[in-house]
């Protein structure tokens, strides 16, 4: 069976001489050969050029080079000199403007999690082929090039949500082994580019009450609990694909954990979201942009992040149970 070419015209144009900007150089770090090979190939059939592949293990070793564009990481296991390395990798991508698109398992996700705080990378986990060309596609609209102006609020959920699609599409016909459909970049046809519209703030003189007036406390996390058990429930008797939502029961999730004083660890919360890991971490940066969540370091060992809910977003959780009152335990 021919081998699927998922990134076939995904494409950047190159340019003449003519002054505009060159395709987006990329580089790859991975130990396995045959992946390497992959990811370059899908690379270069999406239109970056590809400036350097290699093993992890010349980060290890602290070789000083230029980063490209676009770093593609693949780190499936964990010691502590590739945390070390990663970490400089992500402070340099930070300091560069360079985007991380970093795959590994869900075993070592919290320690990848952990190391990279500084640089807003794409994170896989257990990856397969289709997933990684969306990553590409992702590096791609968020070219500086292509960012004539910022994305509203509505655009970024609806690219997410489009995202998500395209990628589960891509994953299907991967497992049927049929060609992919094309993809192109996202242009401005497709998506409006506009100052960032205000979808999860109250407008001005609600908020100015809303701050004047005390905030209802946190609810009961018993029955907090209950509603996500409920919710997971229909996973028993539904397609889950069904009810899918991620940013509500990673909401759920992060209420009753800070009703409890608990910390909530990203591979919890993936969990909890109910959706693939690598599913859970876009909406998770989604919603840290978002002003939703935040990302909090473990004090006792700085590798280590919690994930929690902001302070305005623990304000909207209780005011929404304040709004349901006594009849939310009769909905559970």
């Amino acid at each position: 069976m021919a081998q699927t070419n998922f990134a076939t015209n995904l494409t950047y144009a190159a340019p003449a001489n003519d002054g505009a900007p060159l395709p987006l150089a990329l580089s790859i770090f991975a130990d396995r050969a045959h992946l390497r090979a992959q990811l370059r190939d899908d690379a270069e059939a999406a239109g970056f050029r590809v400036a350097e592949t290699g093993g992890i293990e010349a980060l290890i070793e602290g070789e000083v080079r230029p980063l490209g564009d676009v770093v593609l990481l693949d780190c499936p296991q964990i010691r502590p000199e590739v945390l070390a390395a990663l970490a400089r990798l992500d402070m340099r991508a930070a300091h560069a403007g360079a985007q991380l698109v970093v795959s590994t398992t869900v075993e070592a996700l919290e320690d990848v999690f952990g190391c990279l705080d500084q640089s807003g990378p794409q994170i896989l986990v257990d990856p397969g082929r289709a997933e990684r060309v969306v990553a590409l596609g992702r590096a791609l609209a968020r070219a500086p090039h292509l960012r004539v102006r910022d994305l509203s609020e509505e655009d970024r959920l609806t690219l997410l949500r489009l995202t998500e699609q395209v990628a589960e599409i891509a994953q299907r016909l991967e497992r049927l082994g049929a060609p992919a459909p094309q993809a192109s970049a996202p242009d401005e046809a497709l998506f409006r580019f506009e100052s960032p519209a205000q979808a999860f703030a109250a407008p001005a003189d609600e908020g100015d009450r809303l701050v004047r007036a005390a905030r209802p406390p946190l609810p009961d996390p018993r029955l907090v609990r209950r509603i996500i058990r409920q919710r997971q429930l229909r996973a028993r008797f539904f397609d889950g694909d069904l009810f899918a939502d991620p940013a509500w029961d990673m909401l759920l999730d992060l209420t009753a954990a800070r009703a409890e004083h608990t910390r909530v660890s990203v591979t919890s919360l993936c969990i909890a979201s109910g959706v693939p890991p690598t599913t859970a971490l876009r909406w998770i940066g989604q919603m840290t942009e978002s002003g939703l969540l935040m990302r909090v370091e473990d004090e006792t060992d700085r590798r280590r992040a919690f994930i929690t809910l902001t302070d305005k977003a623990a304000d909207a959780m209780a005011r929404y149970f304040a709004e349901l009152g006594k009849g939310a335990a009769r909905l559970v």
